[in-house]
């Protein structure tokens, strides 16, 4: 998404999510292993790019702030280079900020969305409207790796070290609603960092089924077979990033009646998956919040995986007491609401 905004000045954007549904190593349309993952999406955190064109100056001097945000530097470059490429001779140097509401090394695609959403400023400044593809590219070449978040509209298994859909699965994710929570302490993680393994055949061969049983949940809208899918991947996951946490969320999803648990494979954040028209689903999540925090795990958040129509009721909480995880929404109004402690 860009905006315009006064004297020249353009917006990009970019959502963030909430880790991952499935990740693991696949074949691809010609037989080869390929890593790939399929997130979670969260509306409401993500980044804005604002780009202000200074005229005169030369269209490599893109200058980016923070400056911490380095991979965003980068994009801007090479983004910059590809509107030359297609043409826009006319274009000029000019300074990007950066304003995001999504944690850092939580795994919630902090860096991939400063990232796209740069990108995305740069092409809106040159007046080009660049393809998934191609920021799929750039974010690549930024980040060694990157998130699926060019793309959001259906579900799709995304291979994020290369830049490239592997599968496409036709719809949406099944709408669900996400207890969230943070699992080890709330410590950054370094994704790039995390290690993926080696390529055993079985491992290959469960995600492969995994692959197939995601791509009926989406088709059939099946939030219990979503939920075991990320269940399972969560359980695959744990030698490379093992959660202390995964034996008492999956005991509390039990408990609970959750349609099963979903994490960051490479970060801390962490859900538990809820059909929303399941019976009795409020006292569920009342006492999902109350079970986490019996066992120490903070609450972080609740939110849905897709959009709300304006004027209808969004899920927030309203304890009185702060959470001990950091939140990341905002204060979000409607017509639900819970309170905790009760």
């Amino acid at each position: 998404m860009n905006l315009a905004l006064s004297q020249g000045t353009v917006l990009g954007y970019c959502s963030c999510h909430h880790g991952e549904i499935l990740q693991g190593v696949f074949r691809d349309s010609d037989g080869r292993l390929c890593r790939g993952l399929t997130t979670l999406p969260v509306f409401g955190p993500g980044v804005y790019a604002e780009f202000t064109p200074v005229p005169g100056t030369d269209p490599e001097e893109l200058s980016v702030h923070p400056r911490t945000k380095t991979k965003a530097a980068t994009a801007a470059v090479l983004a910059g280079a590809e509107c030359r490429r297609r043409g826009r001779r006319g274009s000029c140097g000019g300074r990007i900020r950066l304003t995001s509401t999504v944690p850092l090394g939580l795994g919630m695609g902090s860096s991939t969305s400063d990232v796209i959403a740069t990108v995305r400023a740069v092409a809106a400044g040159s007046g080009v409207s660049l393809p998934w593809n191609t920021i799929a590219a750039i974010a690549v070449r930024s980040e060694g790796a990157s998130d699926p978040l060019m793309l959001d509209d259906h579900a799709l298994l995304f291979a994020q070290r290369q830049g490239r859909v592997l599968e496409r699965f036709g719809k949406a994710l099944p709408g669900v609603i996400v207890v969230g929570c943070v699992t080890g302490g709330g410590g950054t993680v370094d994704t790039l960092r995390v290690g993926s393994g080696a390529e055993r055949e079985a491992d290959v061969r469960a995600f492969q089924r995994l692959r197939g049983m995601l791509g009926r949940a989406v088709s059939e809208s099946d939030v219990a077979l979503l939920g075991r899918v990320s269940t399972e991947s969560a359980r695959h996951n744990q030698r490379f990033l093992p959660k202390e946490e995964l034996g008492a969320l999956e005991e509390i999803a039990g408990e609970v009646g959750a349609a099963g648990v979903q994490v960051a494979h490479s970060g801390n954040v962490a859900g538990l998956l809820f059909e929303p028209d399941a019976p009795g689903l409020r006292g569920r999540l009342r006492e999902c919040v109350r079970a986490l925090n019996r066992r120490g795990i903070p609450f972080s958040h609740l939110f849905r995986n897709y959009p709300v129509p304006e004027g209808r009721e969004t899920w927030t909480s309203t304890s009185r007491t702060r959470s001990a995880a950091r939140t990341w929404c905002g204060s979000p109004t409607g017509s639900f609401a819970f309170d905790s402690r009760r």
